[in-house]
């Protein structure tokens, strides 16, 4: 009777550990590398990000440092309309150090929060206040939103690669 009993508790054991697995391997961050100008697809859209240069703001948003602008083409290649944020992208710059984008209406291209429609490339930009050198190099993350329910995330070099 025991030796049942034990056989049980060892295929429950046997059994969990199994779909915790399963459960880990499911959600497992899948990190997908490129190159500036090469698209890459997170979710259901195919992003293309490319270097746009640098700027000192405009005359209600001025840097720290430097302004790091990126180009962001998206293209939603699901049959449902998708959103896209600027705070689904951060810059990581040579430091490992994490920076946000920052907002200051500098063109109507400007990302903030918006739509992807389906089949319909898009075209925004973005910037990072970063202490910026051009010997250095800098790499754009990429993570979906919510609502893509993606395990994907990008790391996009975009100079110095």
């Amino acid at each position: 009777m025991a030796q049942i009993g034990i056989v049980i508790v060892i295929g429950a054991i046997a059994i969990s550990m199994i779909v915790a697995l399963y459960m880990y391997t499911q959600y497992q961050t899948n990190f997908i590398t490129a190159k500036t100008g090469e698209p890459v697809v997170i979710g259901p859209v195919e992003y293309t990000i490319t270097f746009d240069g640098t700027h000192k703001g405009n005359k209600e948003t001025t840097p720290t440092d430097t302004f790091v602008k990126i180009r962001i083409i998206a293209k939603n290649i699901s049959e449902e309309k998708t959103r896209i944020s600027g705070g689904q992208f951060y810059l990581i710059d040579e430091k490992q150090q994490k920076h946000q984008p920052v907002y200051g209406g500098f063109s109507t291209e400007d990302l903030l929060d918006d739509w992807l429609e389906p089949n319909k490339p898009a075209m925004w930009t973005t910037q990072f206040d970063v202490p910026y050198d051009e010997t250095k190099q800098y790499n754009i993350v990429i993570r979906p939103s919510k609502q893509q329910a993606s395990v994907d995330t990008a790391l996009i070099c975009i100079t110095n690669c």
